[in-house]
């Protein structure tokens, strides 16, 4: 059985989970890891070992010739870790969501990946949790119905949050595409964010099968009072015609159906989830017949979802998927979105959406 070697790059509090869970699994061998910050790599060595280190990304990836390039940065670094990735050897490359801020961006990483053939899978490791796999259990058994409505909200902002909606929610309709979105956005705070976004989107997704895909993500978006914790305010589910299912990323999952109501817990746990989702990379290395359910394709389209949010702010009317080209929706926005203030649902917000 083969033993697959990885590099993991940025060690911030993610890239340190995904070394510490490649490092546990007999699958792999970390054979190095990278940060531009000397505190933080010198804390993740004291915790992973003596791995192979370095600041210098580009050096190390090309002496260790991994496998595997798992990168865990901000989100505005991208395109040019990938390409190393590509020019580096690996098979596969490991990152973290959003795909892109733009879909500019996000297609020059389509193109990257789509001329080489390498492998990619993106983190929206959440849906391992056993919450959200008992969501998804009712959702597929029918227990609800025919679906006709999944949903998705959040507290945080669009670059943190909405691309765990989308993805969830498309899960829960078993990936359908999207035919066309239609949104709006207000508040230019967190344009100029590290992870840039509104500060607060809403829109609809019509799905090809007819479900509709309703989303509401930031400042405005409403409470979850089910969790405590701000930031994981998150409500994930689905209707059907004959009840409805949902997670709530902090404090369990409840259900009504043809059956009665139902309520279970669960919770985020890096711990718990990060490790199925390590082996699948495996299992996908292994055979291409076990493709990893947080493939790029799927992280792609819902790049897409959420671009498509974006530009219709910015145009007006529906938006049609796929998109046929790229455009940086970000700097749009900043011209587009009126200077005023964000409106709260909750006043606790107010400490995140200050501008």
């Amino acid at each position: 059985m083969n033993r697959y070697r990885v590099i993991v790059i940025g060690m911030g509090k993610r890239g340190l989970h995904h070394a510490t869970f490649f490092k546990a699994n007999p699958r792999f061998e970390l054979v190095g890891v990278s940060s531009r910050d000397p505190a933080r790599l010198q804390n993740a060595l004291s915790k992973l070992g003596n791995a192979p280190s370095g600041r210098d990304a580009g050096a190390l990836a090309h002496e260790a010739k991994p496998d595997i390039f798992c990168f865990c940065t901000p989100p505005n670094a991208r395109l040019d870790l990938l390409k190393l990735g590509i020019d580096c050897g690996a098979k596969l490359i490991a990152f973290e969501k959003p795909v892109a801020l733009t879909s500019a961006e996000g297609l020059a990483v389509k193109n990257a990946l789509d001329k080489t053939g390498v492998k990619a899978v993106v983190s929206h490791q959440h849906r391992y949790g056993e919450h959200y796999q008992k969501v998804k259990e009712i959702i597929a058994s029918g227990a609800i119905g025919k679906v006709y409505t999944v949903y998705g909200t959040a507290t945080g902002w669009a670059a943190h949050m909405l691309s765990h909606l989308v993805d969830y929610t498309s899960w829960f309709n078993d990936y359908e595409p999207v035919e066309w979105v239609m949104g709006q956005a207000a508040g230019r705070g967190k344009l100029t964010d590290l992870h840039a976004s509104p500060d607060y989107v809403a829109g609809v997704a019509h799905f090809r099968n007819g479900v509709r895909g309703i989303y509401d993500c930031g400042a405005g978006a409403p409470d979850v009072p089910e969790v405590p914790y701000w930031w994981r305010k998150c409500r994930i589910g689905a209707q059907g015609t004959e009840g409805y299912a949902e997670v709530h990323t902090g404090s369990g999952w409840r259900a009504v159906t043809r059956d009665g109501v139902q309520a279970g817990p669960g919770g985020m746990d890096y711990d718990h989830d990060m490790a199925p989702y390590v082996q699948e990379i495996a299992d996908w290395l292994d055979d291409d017949a076990k493709p990893h359910p947080l493939r790029f394709a799927r992280a792609y389209h819902g790049m897409e979802i959420v671009s498509g949010l974006y530009r219709s702010a910015i145009e007006g009317g529906q938006i049609a998927l796929p998109l046929r080209s790229g455009l940086d929706e970000l700097e749009a926005l900043k011209t587009k979105i009126p200077p005023r203030k964000v409106l709260m649902t909750l006043s606790e917000s107010a400490k995140e959406y200050r501008e």
